[in-house]
């Protein structure tokens, strides 16, 4: 194992916040849409955490699991699997119960083209989700999309400001809440929505394709001239810690880093670390997609991995030639076209 290979490793250890909390949390975790970017890793760290502390409760995981191996990595890791397509009625059906849910099933890329599966995944889906599961705990994966863009002056949105989703995938994302909320309301199941962007890991994220472009040599649009970010692992360890704080009205909750980010300035920091000079194209406008997490914060406090921490892992990995995945954030997008 690299030495960069050892620090992403050492990173995705379960912090002693999370085994306090993990200690706290009664029942079973069932993670439904556990084959995507960041599900596994959840997964994962959920089990790492479990072990840690001593406990013995299950960690389950619910996909299609279509891409191979997947479902026997986590096997190997001790988290127990449901190979099922949520969208089949009878399939979503025969899932075991659990005390505490975590949903990340989603659609986001292709979006255009596919309006209507986007809306099945993004707000059909989680009205059967809630009926199923309405006595449990849960924790609905959102998006920060479901924001205006705002003037960066302002720092970004926070919780209490109004929801303005551009485009279909915005839309529907804002229909999953309401569904979600609908089903809460109506069944009075503890909730907490997290709206996310944008988690990074050494695989995917805004990070990597700022540091792509720039170690490759082409130009970066700069018309989302700011953004936010947060580390993969901090981001799925505040989402199994709030599990604590579901809630009935739910609980919305922002998740993201602290810093509104110059996508400049980091491409700076990777033309620096690789001895390259960034390229660019067009203008940072007066408004991005950003928003204020200071709620999570006063919640599970700052994340333990800094801007600068993950800016220098992503150059050293890049560098060694680490693996990637295909799986652009758009985060560029200022239309909702995804």
């Amino acid at each position: 194992m690299s030495d960069i290979e050892q620090i992403y490793q050492d990173l995705l250890e379960p912090s002693e916040a999370l085994l306090t909390d993990m200690a706290k949390i009664r029942g079973d975790i069932l993670v439904l849409g556990a084959g995507g970017k960041m599900g596994p890793a959840l997964a994962i760290l959920a089990k790492k955490a479990i072990d840690k502390a001593g406990l013995s409760k299950k960690v389950i995981a619910a996909s299609r699991f279509s891409e191979p191996g997947l479902q026997q990595q986590l096997e190997a890791s001790g988290v127990e699997t449901c190979a099922a397509d949520l969208l089949e009625d009878k399939e979503l059906q025969g899932l075991p119960p659990a005390e505490n849910v975590l949903y990340l099933a989603g659609q986001k890329f292709g979006t255009t083209g596919k309006e209507w599966l986007t809306w099945a995944m993004n707000a059909y889906l989680p009205g059967r989700v809630t009926l199923q599961y309405k006595e449990s705990k849960i924790v609905v994966f959102s998006t920060g999309n479901v924001y205006p863009l705002s003037p960066v002056a302002l720092g970004g949105l926070s919780e209490e400001q109004p929801v303005g989703p551009v485009g279909e995938y915005a839309q529907s994302c804002l229909g999953r809440e309401r569904l979600f909320q609908y089903g809460a309301s109506r069944y009075n199941t503890p909730l907490f929505i997290y709206r996310l962007n944008y988690a990074n890991d050494v695989s995917y994220g805004v990070l990597l394709e700022i540091a792509k472009s720039v170690y490759e040599g082409r130009a970066i649009d700069l018309r989302m001239g700011h953004v936010n970010v947060i580390w993969q692992g901090d981001a799925n360890e505040m989402a199994i810690r709030a599990l604590l704080h579901c809630e009935n009205p739910a609980k919305i909750v922002n998740i993201t880093g602290p810093e509104t980010v110059s996508v400049r300035w980091i491409a700076g920091e990777f033309g620096r670390l690789f001895g390259k000079t960034p390229s660019f194209v067009h203008e940072e406008q007066p408004t991005a997609l950003l928003s204020n997490a200071s709620e999570s914060f006063r919640l599970f406090g700052y994340p333990r991995v800094t801007l600068k921490q993950m800016i220098e892992l992503l150059a050293a990995w890049i560098k060694e030639g680490g693996k990637t995945i295909n799986k652009p954030t758009h985060f560029q997008e200022r239309e909702g076209q995804f």
